[in-house]
């Protein structure tokens, strides 16, 4: 049980330890993010959103998914009453992992060494996870992002436990990159932590429709400043590709970063960066 932002090794820890008690693999957790509901106007922190989550989950074998609407009713509810009502009655938990640093209940006045007492009253174990660490600091979400913001993909990769991925429908865009001989599949990022805006070296992973596999393929994440101000979004180009994405679900592994976002003199000087930046990512991604 927790918020799973990310899907990092420190949840991978509990999710592991959750594995060797029996009965089927289910999360606990909470859509929205509980941050998202009591802060609504604060810049965005989440690296997955909620279909991003559910399919790394699925890939590490968890059989049930349970997100809880996180609102006025669930956040009311004291530590005792969650226990009973939700986990207990609601639910019928046989065994609950959380990590070290879990909070629940009204106020988060809830620990995971009351979730113990807890669930020794209403009939549920509770096995408490031991953080995780990289080096001397605690593997974390908020560690993770520091490192996006950076424009460190590597760095949190080895936090994660696999790419830093944005997952969501391909839509329709200005068609700009089709005009320029580079067609991108274009995804919002709204609502999620944004890593250092540029141009990326990714992996791509068509979820949907009759093109499904991995591919190869650069990224610019942001704004696109030859064209004007605007609202950060992501364009991917499949190398080696020719389709047609729309309304399909992609899956954008970042691995490297490549260079920050430029403003060119003419289409092309931006033409021949293009084809310096998929050079270089074709050369790193043959390497992987």
């Amino acid at each position: 049980m927790g918020n799973f932002d990310g899907v990092h090794l420190g949840h991978r820890a509990v999710i592991d330890l959750a594995r060797g008690h029996g009965g089927p693999l289910g999360i606990i957790t909470f859509e929205p993010h509980p941050r998202e509901y009591f802060n609504p106007d604060a810049p965005p922190f989440r690296l997955m959103n909620a279909e991003a989550r559910a399919n790394r989950l699925a890939k590490l074998g968890v059989a049930q998914l349970y997100e809880l609407p996180f609102g006025p009713e669930v956040s009311a509810l004291e530590p005792e009453a969650f226990a009973r009502d939700v986990l207990a009655a609601g639910l019928g938990v046989r065994h609950v992992v959380v990590g070290a640093d879990f909070c629940f209940g009204r106020g988060r006045k809830g620990r995971a060494s009351d979730l113990v007492a807890l669930g020794a009253t209403h009939g549920f174990a509770v096995t408490v996870a031991d953080l995780v660490t990289s080096g001397d600091r605690p593997i974390s979400s908020t560690a993770i992002r520091d490192a996006l913001t950076q424009g460190h993909p590597r760095e949190a990769a080895a936090m994660l436990g696999h790419w830093h991925r944005i997952e969501g429908e391909v839509i329709h865009g200005e068609k700009r990159g089709r005009e320029l001989g580079y067609p991108t599949a274009n995804m919002s990022v709204a609502g999620l932590h944004l890593p250092r805006l540029g141009i990326y070296a990714v992996l791509v992973d068509v979820l949907t429709g009759p093109q499904k596999g991995t591919y190869h393929g650069a990224a610019s994440l942001g704004v696109r400043p030859m064209f004007g101000r605007n609202a950060p979004n992501l364009e991917t180009f499949l190398f080696d590709f020719d389709g047609n994405l729309y309304g399909q679900h992609l899956s954008i592994g970042f691995v490297e970063f490549l260079r920050p976002e430029m403003k060119f003199d003419g289409l092309s000087a931006l033409i021949a960066q293009m084809d310096s930046d998929c050079a270089r990512a074709r050369a790193i991604l043959g390497a992987l």
